[in-house]
């Protein structure tokens, strides 16, 4: 049986790699010329990784459920409402079994993070930015998806601290959100700032950027009992109940994250114990995450815009 990696940009090439460093029999396969009739009437497949851009999504994942195949998509799902509920309604079929691509949830300084009592927080913030002309080389950010007016953005591309803020504190409601477009680009955002409030009433920002000369990864969280700030790039975890702080290292790569969440793919599909990450991505826990970052999307509201050269 293989696993079909379907989408053959960066992130398919690496899970396929993954996949196969795993032991397991994989296929990539390029979304251009994707021949669905086709693959859906293989028998070969045991699970499916959608690694395509997001709009390709709510179409593989009805397919998915229709075969009884589990899937792994890659995030995010979706940039509207709609869409996030209509994907989710597809899902239900294999959702159990299945994950979404949010692998900041294995990053150690998170679960370390997750297993802090945070019940007197009052106060938090999670951000990110990096400069993206020095992303990737030989990249065109005007030719890529992010630069999409219909779900490209600093929001979507760098979603993942909207899933963190929530995965840590909670569900949490969307006060407001600004954002700084290009005079090139000006539909899309470079530069955005969500204002939330968590179900216990602690206020918190989340906070993306594409201008950063500085690649910066960082979140902060204020409590009654204690401060604790972390550095995901170092990483470190800082905690300090009034008594001096105390700082925790962290030792990992990155492709470390991508690996033990496909460890726990690979259990979930399969019926088998996963790794017990309370964390853990799986698909029909999802809903909240990707409606978060879909309400988000649609409730920007631009105030300006950035001074980069972009050409």
């Amino acid at each position: 049986m293989v696993i079909a990696v379907i989408g053959a940009g960066s992130i398919g090439k690496r899970h396929a790699a993954n996949l196969a460093a795993l032991g397991e029999a994989v296929e990539l396969i390029g979304w251009r010329g994707f021949d669905r009739a086709a693959f859906e009437a293989r028998q070969d497949i045991e699970a499916v990784v959608i690694a395509t851009s997001t709009p390709i999504r709510l179409e593989l994942i009805e397919m998915c459920a229709a075969r009884d195949w589990p899937f792994y998509a890659e995030k995010p799902l979706a940039w509207r409402v709609a869409q996030v509920e209509a994907i989710h309604a597809a899902a239900a079929p294999v959702a159990a079994r299945s994950m979404v691509g949010f692998m900041m949830r294995y990053h150690p300084a998170v679960r370390a993070l997750s297993a802090l009592d945070l019940s007197q927080t009052y106060g938090f913030s999670f951000e990110i930015g990096h400069d993206v002309r020095q992303w990737r080389e030989n990249w065109s950010f005007a030719g890529s998806y992010a630069a999409e007016p219909e779900g490209g953005g600093v929001l979507m591309d760098l979603c993942h601290e909207m899933d963190l803020a929530l995965a840590v504190m909670g569900p949490l409601e969307i006060s407001d959100v600004r954002a700084l477009a290009h005079e090139d680009f000006p539909q899309i955002d470079f530069a955005t700032r969500v204002d939330v409030v968590a179900a216990s009433g602690a206020v918190g920002t989340i906070s993306m950027d594409y201008v950063s000369p500085v690649s910066l990864r960082k979140a902060a969280l204020r409590g009654a009992e204690r401060v604790v700030d972390l550095d995901f790039l170092i990483p470190t975890l800082s905690e300090d109940m009034g008594q001096g702080a105390q700082v925790t290292p962290f030792s990992f790569e990155r492709n470390d994250m991508f690996m033990n969440m496909m460890r726990d793919f690979l259990a979930l599909l399969r019926g088998q114990e996963t790794s017990g990450n309370p964390l853990m991505p799986r698909f029909d826990k999802m809903r909240d995450s990707s409606l978060l970052i879909a309400r988000a999307w649609e409730a920007r509201r631009f105030t300006g815009v950035v001074d980069m050269d972009m050409s």
